[in-house]
């Protein structure tokens, strides 16, 4: 069966392009882009500036951008904060706080806690957010500990690593090939927990568990992040000990009763 170029498919509503448009205008701003000008979210979008200037004005009236009067460029707005404070609050992640703030001070290394967005592990709270601007933190899955227990313990329907983009190396110790990856996977839950040893910046090792559902499933990924001094082979049980401690608290904080492991699955 053939589809007419010119015929709309059933399933995108009227405006489906202009609100996908707008959603790619606010992911220009990931990764902590800053401030851009008109001209630059046109290159970055691939539209004419005349359209990103039209977009970013639209969303600057529903409060999403916000346009510096001196300079013209655009930034997130407050309505982009209040959604990102309100979807913290729904999972219930800021009641994680006080508890990677115990764990980072009895290791001396920086805690964090990431889910999963797409092909990234996204740091929602924890030591490496800025806490002045509420910035979540985007990482690869492939090259991070947070991402290799998001890898290794998904869901069914995100254990596709065929669907990941290509495995781009940030250091000469990053896996880049799918078969590696799977073993690597297969070695973190034989062990129960992930490592990053230089992969994704080098001096920097880190050591990740998952925060698991009833069905043995991540909700979440807790990591502790120093360096190869401090992370040594020696100590790394220590280390996944008090990770895996916050771990078992943060299920029972982040999860309802109904989706909580017995505690006796460990």
């Amino acid at each position: 069966m053939t589809t007419d170029a010119r015929t709309k498919p059933a399933d995108a509503p009227p405006g489906a392009q202009a609100v996908t448009r707008a959603l790619r205008l606010l992911h220009c701003f990931r990764d902590n882009a800053g401030e851009l000008s008109a001209s630059q979210l046109a290159r970055r979008m691939e539209l004419s500036a005349s359209t990103a200037h039209r977009l970013a004005r639209t969303l600057v009236a529903a409060g999403f951008l916000e346009q510096d009067e001196h300079t013209a460029r655009y930034r997130l707005g407050p309505s982009v904060a209040e959604l990102g404070q309100l979807s913290l609050h729904q999972r219930g992640m800021h009641r994680a706080v006080p508890e990677l703030d115990a764990l980072a001070r009895a290791t001396g290394t920086t805690a964090d806690l990431a889910i999963r967005g797409g092909d990234h592990a996204v740091i929602l709270v924890g030591g490496s957010v800025n806490p002045a601007a509420g910035l979540g933190l985007r990482r690869p899955l492939h090259s991070t500990a947070l991402g290799k227990v998001l890898l290794a313990w998904a869901r069914p329907g995100e254990r596709d690593l065929a669907a990941l983009p290509p495995l781009r190396a940030h250091t000469d110790r990053t896996i880049t090939g799918l078969d590696a990856l799977r073993t690597e996977l297969e070695r973190a839950r034989t062990a129960g927990y992930a490592l990053n040893d230089g992969e994704s910046a080098y001096g920097v090792r880190t050591a990740a568990v998952p925060v698991l559902d009833v069905d043995g499933h991540a909700h979440a990924a807790l990591a502790v992040r120093s360096t190869p001094d401090v992370l040594t082979d020696a100590r790394l049980p220590w280390f996944v000990a008090r990770a895996r401690a916050c771990a078992a608290a943060l299920e029972v904080l982040l999860l309802p009763p109904s989706q909580r492991r017995s505690p006796l699955a460990d």
